[in-house]
C-alpha cells in the first residue's frame, strides 16, 4: 500500500475545508483546519494546507473565470465537491509550478473519487485534462506523448 504524504493530506484538507465554505455560504479561512483534520492533523502539510485554501479564497474569481474554458455548465451547477476539487486544481495549476502537471491531476482524480460521487471523478478527469493543455501545455503534450509511447 502506498503511502500518502503530507501533501495529498493537506489537498483532501482543503478540498473538505472548500466544500465546507461552499455549502455553508461561508468564506473559507485556514482555520478550518481543526474542523477538517482533528484526527489527521499530525499527518498534514499545515502550511501547504494554508497555501491552498487561502490562495484558493483569494483567488476563486479568476479560478473560476479560467474554469469557463472547460467546464459544460455554470460552476454552481456542477457538484459541490467537485467545484472543490477542480478550483484547487486549477489554483495549483497556476500558482504552483513546482507541482508537476500528472501530480496535480492524480491528485485531483483521487480526491474526487474519494469524496465525490460515483462518476464525478470522470468529470474532473476530463475537465482537468483540458485546463492542463492550456494552462500547462508544456507539461501536458510532454505527458500525452509519453501514453502514446506505452
Amino acid at each position: 500500500m502506498a503511502k500518502v504524504l503530507p501533501r495529498s493530506h493537506s489537498r483532501a484538507a482543503a478540498v473538505q475545508a472548500l466544500y465546507q465554505s461552499l455549502v455553508n455560504g461561508e468564506k473559507s479561512e485556514a482555520d478550518a483546519l481543526d474542523f477538517v483534520t482533528a484526527e489527521n492533523s499530525d499527518k498534514i502539510d499545515t502550511k501547504y494546507f494554508t497555501i491552498l485554501v487561502d490562495g484558493v479564497t483569494k483567488e476563486i474569481e479568476k479560478l473560476d473565470a479560467e474554469l469557463a474554458y472547460a467546464v459544460d455548465r455554470n460552476l454552481s451547477a456542477i457538484d459541490p465537491v467537485e467545484s472543490s476539487v477542480l478550483r484547487l486544481a486549477v489554483y495549483e495549476f497556476i500558482y504552483r509550478p513546482e507541482v508537476p502537471y500528472r501530480v496535480v491531476l492524480n491528485e485531483a482524480v483521487e480526491l474526487a473519487k474519494a469524496f465525490g460521487g460515483e462518476k464525478g471523478h470522470k468529470y474532473v478527469n476530463g475537465v482537468l485534462d483540458k485546463m492542463g493543455s492550456k494552462l500547462r501545455p508544456a507539461e501536458y503534450k510532454a505527458s500525452k506523448g509519453r501514453r502514446s509511447k506505452k
